[in-house]
């Protein structure tokens, strides 16, 4: 029985290569011609009348008005209200790039371009490789690991001309402020 079950593991690896692939391909056939993108991360479960929500509105629409283009997770929450203020200006992409999850991830309505991943990891690659800035809005683990994903690529030149903006409120999602201005304070 062990044997067999190392063999369906094995067969099941090699055939995840090939979605894999299949997704940094389409994610960089898709998205390599951009134009100046700000990708912005945050909780998909933060309701339409929290002030966090109505803030990621207000500033994507500011950004898409300035000529750049707005890309998220494609969810719900914190991704909706991006999407949302992107799609106020037809000049600039309001950008989703969705996961295929069994529960929560529900495409928002407010993409003009929405592209779909089976892996959290590529689609991590395509939402900080295409952006010149990110936001960083409270959120959950999600939010989390893609927030010390940014740091890390920064801290370590791994990305440039990046810039780094949150509200100052690291606290909320369970990590001190002063572990995060150490990593938002160093060059």
């Amino acid at each position: 029985m062990l044997k067999k079950y190392i063999k369906d593991i094995k067969s099941a690896d090699v055939w995840s290569v090939f979605r894999i692939i299949a997704d940094f391909v389409k994610g960089f056939d898709e998205l390599g011609e951009l134009g100046p993108t700000v990708t912005i991360f945050g909780s998909a479960r933060t309701d339409k009348d929290n002030l966090y929500y109505k803030e990621a509105v207000r500033l994507s629409s500011m950004l898409a008005e300035k000529g750049f283009n707005i890309m998220t997770g494609g969810g719900p929450g914190i991704m909706e209200a991006a999407n949302k203020g992107g799609a106020t200006n037809k000049n600039v992409d309001s950008i989703g790039l969705n996961i295929d999850l069994p529960f929560e991830q529900i495409p928002n309505p407010y993409t003009s371009k929405e592209l779909r991943f089976d892996y959290f990891f590529s689609r991590k690659v395509m939402l900080v490789k295409y952006s010149m800035a990110y936001v960083i809005f409270p959120g959950g683990y999600g939010t989390l690991d893609e927030l010390f994903e940014a740091l890390t690529l920064i801290q370590t030149k791994k990305v440039t001309l990046q810039n780094l903006f949150h509200d100052g409120g690291f606290s909320n999602m369970g990590v001190s402020d002063p572990v995060m201005d150490k990593f938002v304070g160093e060059e």
